[in-house]
């Protein structure tokens, strides 16, 4: 009976490590597979991270390619209506005050340009509203006055020079501003009874000589610097920057 017993044990026993080894030898057949299957998801899962980057890289946003553009300036209705009144005070102007950049407050606007050291454009832009004296909002005040607004100053060729000609001097011409001022000047002090027409005509020019006459200045009949002064009357940039202050 114990021999029984024994025998039956030790087959108990050798099957028990038959089972054994069969277990290990399947679950390292099947690790290079599992293995095999990580590496090939990490490997996927890396090459679609590069892709989406480059993708990234390949595509900068809007914004970075598209330049900034410079603000553009514009004058409000309050500023339309100060301009056209000015305008219509120096006889530039026969309209209403109405705060719209209509046709004949554009051609006004280039008559003053012109008469003021401006490129004639027509619009009310920094360089007219400051000239005009009109108040600047302070949203326009960032915005640069742009040096086109100016008249070029070389827009005339000079002449070549006969050798051993002498240089004539610049010619003084006031504005038509200025003749305006000066007519209304004259017609206040009593030696002016015309209308103020911004041109120098033959009344013009003979009030000119009474008053010149009367303020001790040299007797010409023209609405010269030293004149202009004695009236009080501004000079433009462009005259100061020729005959000085």
């Amino acid at each position: 009976m114990k021999k029984l017993l024994i025998s039956s044990s030790a087959f108990a026993l050798s099957l028990f490590l038959f089972s054994l080894s069969f277990f290990q030898v399947s679950a390292q057949n099947s690790s290079p597979a599992a293995s095999t299957s990580t590496a090939g998801k990490s490997s996927n899962t890396d090459q679609n991270t590069v892709g989406r980057n480059q993708t990234t890289a390949s595509n900068p946003s809007s914004d970075q390619a598209k330049p900034k553009r410079p603000p553009i300036f514009r004058a409000n209705k309050d500023q339309i209506i100060q301009a056209q009144t000015k305008l219509k005070e120096k006889a530039l102007y026969t309209g209403e005050t109405t705060g719209k950049l209509d046709t004949a407050t554009r051609e006004a606007l280039k008559k003053f340009q012109s008469s003021n050291g401006l490129k004639p454009t027509g619009t009310l832009n920094r360089a007219t509203l400051e000239k005009l004296e009109i108040p600047l909002t302070d949203r326009q005040k960032e915005i640069p006055v742009s040096q086109s607004s100016y008249a070029a100053e070389n827009d005339k060729s000079t002449p070549p020079q006969t050798p051993g000609e002498s240089k004539r001097p610049p010619i003084f011409r006031a504005s038509r501003d200025q003749v305006v001022a000066a007519q209304t000047l004259l017609k206040n002090q009593q030696f002016y009874n015309g209308e103020a027409t911004g041109k120098l005509d033959d009344a013009t020019r003979e009030a000119l000589r009474k008053y010149q006459q009367a303020n001790g200045l040299k007797v010409t009949g023209t609405l010269n610097k030293i004149t202009l002064e004695k009236m009080g009357i501004s000079l433009t940039e462009k005259q100061r920057a020729v005959f000085g202050n």
